[in-house]
């Protein structure tokens, strides 16, 4: 059982090319001479197996060199396996960038066609006011037109002028209070001092009714929209009279006067001596 277990030990440890030699070896030993072939074989065999002795070492434990390879491996296969996952991690930032970035394209597209959009419908809004924008005004003075119709009706069948009078009267008020609702409200300059602001004065003229520099009357009237001045209200002016001016001239014209005439009388006088003097000496 020894010798089995012997055998079995150097089959597994000697190598297959050992074995192959000693097995030539044997051949030629049977050949050279039969009779010490068991000798030769024994030293053959155990030659091989000195050898398999002598090979043991390839096998042996691992030198320091050895686990520092082994170290280093398993360092590259760490540093591996570290660089893979953060491969997968920057794939991963990679595709959700992806996904974001598309995700605002599509967002831009749509901003994009809703601003165009926006754009166009402001456009036809602001071309309905300009077209359909005094719709509201117009509802409101259709009526002060029905009234002037009725007015004017009234008056080619009734030549009763206090009753077209007041009729014309109402309609007027009527006007103006539809203008009112939409914020346009009418002003008085009569009598108030003259304001290049709120009016245009197209003449002057000379007056005691009021101070000068104030307004006489007033050709048209004035309008606000909103507290917006939309048309300046057209006065005259008043000014000073020249009669009020030109009464202290006459006054101090008078008291010259008589010094005036006093020269002239005198002259006279002081001629005749000298024509009287001029005659006698001729």
């Amino acid at each position: 059982m020894s010798g089995t277990n012997d055998k079995d030990s150097i089959q597994t440890d000697i190598g297959q090319d050992v074995i192959d030699e000693a097995v030539r070896s044997v051949e030629r030993r049977m050949d050279g001479d039969a009779d010490s072939a068991g000798t030769e074989v024994e030293l053959d065999v155990s030659a091989p197996a000195a050898e398999a002795d002598a090979a043991t070492p390839e096998v042996a434990p691992p030198t320091e060199d050895a686990a520092a390879l082994r170290q280093e491996v398993e360092s590259l296969r760490a540093q591996l396996d570290f660089s893979q996952t953060k491969a997968r991690e920057t794939l991963e930032r990679l595709k959700e960038a992806h996904e974001r970035a598309k995700d605002f394209q599509d967002r831009a597209i749509r901003s994009a066609a809703d601003l165009e959009n926006y754009r166009k419908r402001a456009q036809k809004e602001k071309e309905d006011v300009q077209k359909f924008g005094v719709e509201k005004l117009l509802k409101d003075l259709l009526p002060v037109v029905d009234n002037m119709d009725r007015a004017l009706d009234a008056a080619s069948k009734s030549p009763d002028f206090d009753s077209f009078q007041k009729g014309v009267a109402m309609t007027r008020k009527s006007f103006e209070d539809s203008l009112a609702r939409h914020g346009v409200k009418g002003f008085s300059a009569k009598g108030q001092p003259f304001d290049p602001r709120l009016h245009e004065a197209i003449q002057q003229v000379e007056s005691a009714e009021v101070p000068a520099g104030h307004v006489l009357f007033e050709v048209t009237r004035g309008f606000y929209l909103n507290d917006r001045l939309v048309r300046p209200a057209m006065v005259v002016v008043a000014r000073a009279p020249e009669v009020a001016a030109a009464a202290p001239e006459a006054a101090a014209a008078g008291t010259e006067a008589p010094k005036a005439s006093e020269e002239s009388s005198a002259e006279p006088q002081t001629s005749a001596p000298s024509d009287s003097s001029s005659g006698g000496s001729q």
